[in-house]
């Protein structure tokens, strides 16, 4: 997406949705006249990365479910993003299992009893590592961006850690409150 204007707004990602309703991410390209898809690269139980751990408040020793899912926007790479769920909340359900979530994580997690109400977003530059490179279509030296998205129920429990990592050239711009007429 570099070099188009693309605006983004978090919201949408974070409600559930309607049966028969398309994911968020398809909705947003199509309105732009783009077709957008993912391909899921991973899914179950694996160790957090030491920030998701951290967001997630968990120990050392506790494991997450991971979806892991390649972005494309018209089948090219734009964004990888990986969602980190706690086991005590992800374990024995779709989002453990390789295959689509029908109606999707946000959809599936309220049917769980865990419905988002905060959301804190991090943002932090790093130069690419080879695996981005290569799942990204990036060249050595490329930098991306990591965004790391918590989302916490009403109590302050966190429910979900998801990372995206982005090329660098990417404009996130953040809207806040509810958009005039």
């Amino acid at each position: 997406m570099s070099g188009d204007a693309w605006i983004s707004e978090t919201t949408p990602y974070l409600a559930p949705r309607k049966p028969g309703q398309s994911d968020a991410w398809t909705d947003e390209a199509a309105r732009r006249g783009r077709r957008g898809g993912q391909r899921l690269l991973q899914a179950g139980e694996v160790d957090a990365p030491d920030a998701v751990r951290a967001a997630l408040r968990l120990s050392v020793s506790e494991r997450v479910i991971v979806r892991r899912r390649l972005i494309l926007l018209d089948d090219q790479p734009v964004e990888l993003a990986d969602s980190y769920y706690p086991v005590t909340i992800a374990a024995g359900t779709p989002l453990a299992e390789p295959g689509k979530v029908p109606g999707g994580a946000v959809t599936l997690l309220k049917e769980l009893g865990y419905t988002g109400a905060e959301v804190v977003e991090d943002v932090s530059a790093a130069l690419a590592t080879i695996e981005e490179r290569e799942h990204l279509s990036l060249p050595a030296g490329s930098a991306v961006l990591h965004l790391l998205r918590l989302t916490r129920t009403a109590d302050g429990t966190p429910m979900e850690a998801s990372l995206m990592t982005m090329p660098a050239g990417r404009h996130l711009t953040y809207r806040l409150g509810k958009q005039g007429a």
